[in-house]
This record gives C-alpha cells, sequence and structure tokens, in this order.
C-alpha cells in the first residue's frame, strides 16, 4: 500500500488541506470534517486505490484504510502538524440536521451508560453459567451476586437523568438528585402498584407512584430539568445562586415530573414497548426475521441510534434484551455475505483489502464492511439481509436474549454464559451460512462499482 499517494488523494479530494476542519481516525477509518462539503469530490475519494471505502456519516467523511495503516495515512497528512486533530464530533454536530442532532444527543445520553451496563450483563452472565455447572451458591454469595447484577437496574432511571443533565449541560448532581426521586424508597413501588400489592399515593386527580422500570419518563425529565436549570441561572442574581438555584431547579422538576412527564411520557413508553414486542413475537419468528433482514439498513442511515432507548427499556423492564441477539444476527448475515463475495474476487490486494474491512464486524464495528464490501454490490447486501434475516428467525423460536446492551458478536459472547450460548453461536453460523449460500447462488462476477 502506497501511504504517501493514499494521502495525497484524500488531500485532493476532500478539497485540500485548508478545507479540512478537523481530523481525527478511529482504529480503521479517517474521519475528517470538512469546512465546505461542497469542495468535497465524493466519487473521487470513493475511487482511491487502496482504501477499503467510503461514507458520508453523522457530518464526518469518513474513509476506510484499515487497522495499523490509518494512523500511518494520517500522519503523513499532518506531517507539519497544522491540522486540527480534535473536537471533530463538535464540529460535526454543528454541520447536522435537526433530526439528526437529536439521534446525536441521544445516543450522546446511553452510550456513557453502556460500560456499566455490558459489566452487569455479563456478571449475569457468569453467574448463569456457574450456577448450570450444578454450583450451589450460599444465600450470602447469591446475595452478593445481586448487589452487583441488580444494582444497575434499579438505579437506571436515576443514571439516565444524570446522563441527560451532563449532555444538555445542566449540573450532572442536580440530574443525579432528580432521578433518585424517580424511584425514592418512601413512594410505592411501581412493580409493587402493578401487581396490585400497593396503592398508588392519590393527590387529588393525580396518582402518583415510583419510576421503577421506566427510561423515556427519565429522559424527558432530565431534558426538562437542564432546561430548567439553565432558565433559573439566566435571571438567578449570582449571590444566591449557589442555593435557590438547585432548589428550584429540583422542586419545579419534581412536581412536573410527577404530575406531568412522569404519567404522558410512561405511557407513551408502554404503547411503544408493546407495540415492539407484538412485531418482534409475530408467528414464526417473523418480527424477529424483519429485524434481522433491516437492523443494518439502520446502521447506513445512522438511525440505529434510536434503538439504544429501546434495548435500555427492554434491560429494565424484562430484565433481558432479545435485540441484542437479533442485531448480532444481522451483523454475521452481511459479514458471511462479505465472506463469500471477497472470495470470489480474483485480484489478491483487492481481496485483502476487503477481508481487512470485514474483521472489525467481528468485535461489533460494521460501517467498514457495509460501506467497504456489501454496499458496493446490491447482491451481496440482500444477501446478507437474508442471511440476518433467517438468524432473526431463529433467534426469536429459541428465545435468545441475553441481559446486555452496547456489545455484539464475539465481545457479547461472555454474556450468554449460562444464556443459551449455543443457541447464539448457532444462529451465527445460521446467518453467515445462508448469506454466504446467497452470495453463491447468484454466482458473482459483478464489478465492485455496482452499488445500492
Amino acid at each position: 500500500m502506497d501511504f504517501n499517494k493514499i494521502a495525497q488523494e484524500v488531500v485532493k479530494n476532500i478539497g485540500g488541506k485548508e478545507n479540512i476542519a478537523v481530523m481525527e481516525h478511529c482504529a480503521t477509518r479517517l474521519r475528517i470534517v470538512a469546512k465546505d462539503n461542497d469542495k468535497v469530490s465524493v466519487e473521487g475519494l470513493k475511487s482511491i486505490q487502496g482504501i477499503g471505502g467510503y461514507f458520508f456519516q453523522s457530518g464526518q467523511h469518513q474513509i476506510i484504510i484499515g487497522t495499523g495503516k490509518v494512523n500511518k495515512v494520517f500522519a503523513i497528512i499532518n506531517s507539519q502538524g497544522d491540522i486540527k486533530t480534535e473536537g471533530a464530533k463538535q464540529e460535526a454536530y454543528a454541520n447536522l440536521n435537526p433530526f439528526q442532532k437529536g439521534l446525536r444527543a441521544l445516543a450522546d445520553v446511553f452510550i456513557p451508560l453502556i460500560p456499566v451496563l455490558v459489566a452487569t450483563g455479563l456478571c449475569m452472565g457468569l453467574r448463569g453459567f456457574v450456577l448450570q455447572l450444578g454450583v450451589t451458591l450460599s444465600p450470602e454469595v447469591l446475595t452478593m451476586t445481586q448487589v452487583v447484577t441488580d444494582t444497575v437496574f434499579i438505579f437506571l432511571p436515576a443514571l439516565v437523568v444524570w446522563s441527560t443533565f451532563k449532555r444538555f449541560g445542566g449540573t450532572p448532581v442536580i440530574g443525579m438528585v432528580l432521578g433518585l426521586m424517580l424511584i425514592a424508597p418512601m413512594l410505592p413501588n411501581a412493580w409493587e402498584v402493578a401487581s396490585g400489592a400497593v396503592k398508588p399515593l392519590q393527590l387529588g386527580i393525580f396518582r402518583i407512584e415510583g419510576f421503577q422500570g421506566t427510561i423515556l419518563p427519565a429522559l424527558i425529565v432530565g431534558i426538562v430539568g437542564s432546561y430548567i436549570e439553565k432558565w433559573v441561572k439566566s435571571w438567578m442574581p449570582s449571590v444566591v445562586d449557589l442555593v435557590f438555584t438547585p432548589f428550584l431547579t429540583i422542586v419545579i422538576g419534581m412536581i412536573l415530573a410527577f404530575l406531568v412527564v412522569g404519567p404522558i411520557f410512561t405511557t407513551i413508553e408502554d404503547l411503544v414497548m408493546t407495540a415492539i414486542q407484538g412485531i418482534i413475537g409475530l408467528p414464526l419468528g417473523i418480527g424477529g426475521g424483519l429485524y434481522g433482514a433491516f437492523q443494518q439498513v439502520l446502521t447506513v442511515t445512522g438511525l440505529h441510534h434510536s434503538l439504544m432507548i429501546v434495548e435500555t427499556s427492554y434491560l429494565s423492564t424484562l430484565g433481558r434484551n432479545p435485540l441484542n441477539a437479533l442485531g448480532t444476527a444481522s451483523m454475521a448475515g452481511q459479514a458471511g455475505a462479505a465472506i463469500a463475495f471477497a472470495m470470489s474476487i480474483k485480484n489478491k490486494e483487492e481481496r485483502a483489502l476487503k477481508f481487512s474491512s470485514i474483521v472489525p464486524c467481528f468485535f461489533g464495528i460494521t460501517e467498514p464492511l457495509l460501506f467497504g464490501v456489501t454496499l458496493t454490490n446490491s447482491k451481496v447486501f440482500i444477501s446478507g439481509m437474508i442471511g440476518g434475516a433467517v438468524g432473526g428467525i431463529f433467534a426469536v423460536l429459541f428465545d435468545i436474549a441475553p441481559s446486555v446492551m452496547g456489545v455484539t458478536f464475539i465481545p457479547a459472547i461472555p454474556a450468554y454464559l449460562g444464556n443459551n450460548l449455543f443457541g447464539y453461536l448457532s444462529m451465527i453460523a445460521i446467518s453467515m451460512g445462508v448469506a454466504m449460500g446467497a452470495v453463491s447462488y447468484t454466482h458473482l462476477t459483478l464489478p465492485t462499482n455496482s452499488r445500492v
């Protein structure tokens, strides 16, 4: 690979170094925010020899170069150190339309929560695996494991409010306190109210209960609360700001949460979750097939970030997340199709480049594979959708659902220990096998520029 030539072509087609606002890179991709997108030659970037693909997403021009290679191209382009290399996320955000900004903000709220949800899910899987081996845990040890596995889910609404406050410019500790009020132990527990064990508090026409297991109300409370705080700060004298801004934010936020926001958005969340569960629960696994087929289509458009709130709601209410397995099935289908397509390429250099774009998929990063391999040929991409659909049907029929979100494919395997690991691995094999078979069936000898 001629790194100098690739660097020159990138600079030329991005509109020159003077058109680069910010440039960063991840493990496989060069990410550039342009000052003027009209000066960027998209076709020129796509046609650079030696790259794995190009796509524009979230306000960034993303050029797939490959692990261990992208940093070399990055260093060549910025050899003089005159390019801004931090803040691409903020620069790109300014160029997004309102809908894209909404999705980005949603992702910014839930992404910080993923590590603790992953850790909790892995602990659940390990405990289930130990129990399946026939090990008997004493009540004391079992209680200690429950502290590890259940704490995050009990306080999840509070964590959501905290993260939302932080994202929207509020004071995080105020958000945490307001979030804890939603699940305060002195309030009737939402689960106990639902079971009929206790009655909600009755304040006139208002029924007051905790918000255990809810995510959307916590998100809206966080957004509203952060704006209340900024509004109060805008007119509060600085001499008393330290005392009265938190006081008014918490009091006004609590009243709105329990009397307005909570009841409305709890109802909306219940309707959305009922609809999604109804779709996934369609007979013969049809719902799982639809999700497995189209989940990576959502990734292409960037809409997959909106699924985080659904996955979090699943974990909060059911303690398990069927979308995790279905998402992996969708990814495995695209991986199988990409492998079959790459194997059919005669040129060794191009074939190696395709395989370098496939590898990140097995660790949950599908953009290089999608934009560098399967989307270069419509039949390959559709074959991947077919594989994902069959894997999705299998996942629903065999009830494959872990207690985790945020990790997929190989990194998610520990979460399935003691939780139908064999079914999970079988689902991956089926998705990949069907997709590879679909590609082979079409006898592909199509040019790589036959794009979707």
